[in-house]
């Protein structure tokens, strides 16, 4: 038992679960206030996140066993079952801060659009790695999965749900590029995606959406509006410093922040814990993804090489979208902050994903193991970087 058990990746086991267990520290101390100007108990958000913990532990446990490789054969129920629910959300979904993506179940509530991320990067690279052999013609391997990528894409903008639209975009695009697509198909693709911006711009923009650019871009021309928020975040962050002012202490969770436990809870962590449990926070999700990719450049077949890529670029795009938003760089777009901020569909997609993650890190183990050495196929991750234009490499 041991035995088998010393072929996971233990930093990939022991960071998630340190990350998330500090979260739900920090939620308490943010949400404590919140929740009773809410009308709840000020346990509510503990207790809930716990329980969601719970649940995503055991998706886990569960995903770091499965084979990874079954997912390319379930993988027409994983995309099918994908569009009913954001089609299901968009006709019977709950409104949520202006975006109608939320499933109301009474007890417990769910994001469709969280499990769209994983099984987008699930599908892409499936696809991207059977289509190997002809990568580099663009109607036949690189366009088909593309198809699919929109329609996921548009159901979630038409909730709308700008910031996950977003996640979902960048990380398909570094599957995409991963996969060994030639630079002329990757600009191809980059001309068509600016032109359906464009083209997209004026029936998405409304004056709450350009309030957000205000917000985050000119935050002190309307300081008791636009711009509330974000010069909020600021003295959180300011006032923190080094060592910040001692876990509980946070003033600007008292009614000014908003959404101090979700979107903003790396502000609350900046001003109760200062530079330094910011800095242990950035240097936890910093692991997890550098060992991700770390994972995808030794793993030996393409589809675990891209599921590691896109699994790895979620965490991290997810974490720089959050960051951005409360420190000025983005406008506000409501996206979690990995592990930590309160949400059980984040919560629950994140461990999964983990667990999907050590189990392509159990097989590389195992393959690093064998005396044969094993023949690489086509194209791996740690060599698309070296090798564009859909050339094939082996060792």
């Amino acid at each position: 038992m041991i035995k088998k058990f010393k072929d996971y990746d233990f930093t990939l086991m022991i960071t998630p679960v340190f990350l998330t267990g500090f979260g739900i520290v920090m939620i308490y101390s943010a949400s404590m206030v919140y929740a009773v100007v809410e009308g709840y108990e000020s346990t509510h958000y503990l207790f809930k996140q716990i329980q969601w913990f719970i649940i995503a532990v055991g998706g886990f446990a569960f995903t770091s066993i499965f084979p990874y490789k079954y997912y390319q054969k379930l993988m027409k129920l994983i995309m099918l079952v994908t569009v009913i629910l954001l089609v299901g959300v968009l006709l019977f979904g709950n409104v949520v801060n202006g975006a109608k993506s939320w499933f109301d179940f009474g007890l417990v509530s769910m994001q469709p659009s969280e499990f769209a991320k994983l099984a987008l990067i699930m599908y892409l690279a499936s696809v991207y790695s059977k289509k190997q052999e002809y990568i580099s013609e663009f109607n036949k391997g690189v366009l088909p999965p593309l198809v699919m990528t929109a329609i996921i894409l548009g159901l979630i903008l038409m909730q709308p749900d700008v910031g996950t639209a977003a996640i979902i975009f960048l990380i398909a695009c570094s599957v995409i590029f991963s996969s060994g697509i030639r630079f002329k198909h990757l600009t191809i693709l980059v001309l068509i995606g600016l032109s359906l911006v464009a083209l997209a711009i004026p029936s998405m923009v409304t004056e709450e959406r350009l309030s957000r650019f205000t917000g985050a871009y000119q935050p002190f021309e309307t300081p008791d509006t636009d711009g509330y928020h974000l010069i909020q975040s600021y003295l959180a962050i300011g006032v923190g410093g080094l060592t910040g002012e001692g876990l509980g202490h946070s003033v600007q969770k008292l009614g000014y922040l908003p959404e101090p436990h979700t979107d903003f809870i790396m502000a609350v962590i900046a001003e109760e814990l200062g530079f330094t449990g910011v800095a242990v926070v950035l240097g936890l999700l910093s692991i997890i993804v550098l060992r991700g990719f770390f994972i995808a450049r030794k793993s030996r077949e393409s589809f675990g090489a891209l599921l590691a890529i896109g699994i790895s670029s979620m965490v991290g795009v997810q974490a720089f979208i959050n960051l951005g938003a409360i420190t000025g760089l983005l406008p506000i777009t409501g996206v979690p902050l990995p592990f930590v901020s309160y949400g059980g569909s984040s919560l629950l997609v994140m461990m999964i994903s983990m667990g999907i993650l050590n189990n392509i890190a159990k097989t590389v183990h195992k393959q690093e193991q064998e005396s044969e050495p094993v023949k690489k196929q086509p194209t791996n991750a740690s060599n698309v970087f070296k090798n564009r234009g859909g050339k094939t490499w082996v060792k």
